[in-house]
């Protein structure tokens, strides 16, 4: 919860902290026996999302330093364009099917939109996405058994409802006043 709240603040405050931006720019030329495998994918004039094949995926993997773990690539007549976004980062690949020439670029912006996507479950995958969903119906379960005690100390608590009342319409006039 105290990271789900740090963020909510990082969030909703961003130009508190300033960022530098990270660029790794490479270039390289994809082996002939490897755009060749390319061919068994053919895609006309309209661009084919499709999963690279598995020896040119696993050289890029390594010649690269990165993890494509079978995303799905546009692959067009003349490019294949791959978008490979991550938790506070950004980046592609594209490759030029003629010559093979490789761009590969990844923008970080840092920690803090790391932990920022994570809040989001921005580019974080189906395990981050389930944790996140189980965390938040543990945080409603939490609220409710809450509730439920609120009511059965509330006959020793006189100011009990008054307060609950208020908590709950705090947000709310909020929102009617200075939301437009």
């Amino acid at each position: 919860m105290l990271l789900f709240s740090i963020t909510g603040l990082t969030l909703n405050n961003a130009t508190w902290i300033e960022s530098a931006i990270s660029v790794d720019h490479q270039e390289r030329v994809v082996p002939l026996h490897l755009l060749e495998t390319l061919e068994s994918v053919s895609s006309g004039h309209k661009p084919l999302n499709a999963p690279l094949p598995r020896d040119l995926e696993s050289w890029l993997d390594t010649s690269l330093g990165i993890r494509i773990n079978e995303r799905t690539a546009e692959i067009g007549a003349d490019e294949i364009y791959l978008s490979l976004p991550s938790p506070g980062a950004d980046a592609w690949l594209a490759v030029d099917r003629t010559t093979g020439e490789l761009t590969y670029e990844k923008r970080e912006r840092g920690w803090i939109a790391y932990f920022n996507d994570l809040h989001k479950g921005r580019h974080a995958g189906t395990g981050w996405s389930w944790f996140i969903d189980l965390f938040a119906f543990s945080c409603i379960v939490f609220s409710m058994s809450g509730l439920l005690l609120m009511k059965t100390q509330a006959a020793n608590r006189p100011s009990t409802w008054p307060l609950l009342g208020m908590g709950a319409l705090a947000p709310l006039l909020i929102m009617l006043l200075f939301i437009h």
